[in-house]
């Protein structure tokens, strides 16, 4: 199953947003702590709309980071309450917009709402998609024992089972050489 462009995208800024966080970083730093580095990152996924650049929407940010990981990890029926309690806030203002080269899309809130309220609403209409079609178990954890990294399995096959490549071959080479240390 795959959701719709706009869908996926909301859903792979999230992971890229929530993987920003030290346990889940790359770096095993806190990879939201400036301007710059959520700049970057909203212009990686081509958010569009108001964007103040201060301490105040970058503290907004991780909030919306800290969210969205807690709201990943949730069952199904579980994540339905947190998405309406999202919905329910009044700022919805759901419309199709078309920009940047991208096709046809639905944003959630108005261009000019602060970036943490757009962001939060894409995100709980993402959401809406994946527990409509009944696919929640494609929001994962990355099953490194040393990572908290986040993933979105759009894998035919429902197999992905890490955040990164560097977190799939960390784990392998020490099953390798658990099996070479037993043989041995």
């Amino acid at each position: 199953m795959h959701f719709a462009y706009d869908t996926e995208d909301v859903l792979e800024f999230g992971v890229a947003l929530a993987n920003t966080d030290p346990a889940a970083s790359t770096s095993g730093e806190d990879e939201l702590t400036t301007q710059q580095q959520l700049a970057a990152l909203i212009a990686d996924h081509r958010f569009s709309g108001r964007i103040d650049g201060d301490d105040q929407e970058l503290a907004a940010m991780v909030g919306v980071r800290q969210e969205f990981r807690r709201i990943w990890a949730l069952d199904r029926d579980s994540m339905v309450s947190e998405v309406n309690a999202l919905l329910e806030s009044g700022e919805v203002l759901p419309r199709l917009a078309r920009h940047d080269g991208l096709d046809w899309h639905l944003h959630a809130a108005a261009p000019d709402a602060p970036l943490a309220t757009r962001i939060r609403l894409e995100m709980a209409l993402a959401l809406v998609d994946v527990i409509r079609a009944a696919e929640t178990e494609r929001l994962r954890v990355c099953d490194a024992d040393d990572c908290s990294g986040l993933l979105l399995d759009l894998s035919r096959n429902r197999s992905k089972r890490f955040c990164s490549v560097r977190c799939a071959n960390r784990v392998n080479m020490v099953a390798y050489r658990r099996r070479q240390s037993a043989d041995a």
